[in-house]
């Protein structure tokens, strides 16, 4: 028996999808308008995307951005990939449940908490804010997301493969190189996307933990609205709704590929 939506269905559906992305689309729309004033139509135009070429402040913060998003996103798959692995392989040893309220507190803890932390902690440790004082609190978040992805894969993994291994004579570098490694890649891969895509778009801890000449793209993109919105922020801001949608969505793909392992006999 078929059940379609009902029009009060469809209704729901286009008011919830319309309150969710109706401002993004606005903003896509209006990035292509010819006209200077962002307020009113002046057909359609290609021309924002090219002055953004010639806007050093964007161009140098979209650098930041990138490099610090590649940096964390790597250190947050290595840390996190190996907190994963003591949550869910080193049975319950003693102080586990501390380790995981800790790694997963920031996940519900608001970020401005966790910015001011960090800001206390650089403050305190003498430190000067740039480029790495963003990357370990980029980390700090992107990390938790990676062992939360990581760990569900493992849950799923069947630990009898890398038995076998051994009882063939593979050391245990070889087994985790040949058989864990190759398995377990679909999730090291969507935590590094998400842990990359958090980076990427972050304002608050980045607004923590910057300093002088280090600033990320949408730091700046806050720091020119503030004045007035233009067409090369709309421009800006639409190339980074896309490149966030398409990481959310590679890592989704990805995500899809976390089926049981080994699970067949």
């Amino acid at each position: 028996m078929k059940c379609g939506l009902r029009p009060v269905h469809l209704a729901v559906l286009a008011i919830g999808f319309g309150f969710l992305y109706l401002p993004i689309a606005l903003l896509v729309i209006y990035s292509f308008n010819a006209s200077r004033l962002v307020t009113v139509w002046g057909g359609f135009s290609t021309r924002w995307y090219g002055s953004l070429l010639a806007n050093d402040a964007l161009i140098a913060s979209a650098m930041v951005s990138l490099r610090v998003a590649l940096v964390s996103a790597v250190l947050s798959t290595l840390l996190g990939t190996m907190a994963a692995f003591a949550l869910q392989r080193f049975g319950r040893f003693r102080g586990r449940m501390l380790m995981a309220g800790m790694l997963f507190a920031p996940l519900v803890m608001p970020e401005v908490i966790i910015g001011l932390s960090l800001l206390l902690l650089f403050v305190g440790l003498d430190l000067d804010r740039g480029f790495w004082t963003i990357v370990v609190g980029h980390t700090t978040l992107g990390l938790c997301f990676v062992t939360v992805v990581v760990q569900a894969r493992l849950s799923t993994f069947d630990r009898l493969l890398e038995e076998a291994a051994l009882d063939l004579g593979a050391t245990p570098a070889a087994t985790f190189r040949l058989v864990t490694l190759p398995l377990i890649w679909p999730a090291l891969a969507a935590g590094f996307l998400l842990a990359f895509t958090l980076s990427l778009d972050d304002f608050v801890l980045a607004s923590f933990t910057s300093g002088p000449g280090t600033t990320t793209l949408p730091m700046r993109i806050y720091s020119q609205v503030r004045l007035g919105v233009t067409p090369e922020i709309n421009a800006i801001s639409t190339l980074l709704i896309g490149t966030v949608g398409l990481i959310l969505l590679i890592a989704a793909a990805l995500t899809r590929l976390r089926g049981p392992v080994g699970s067949s006999r």
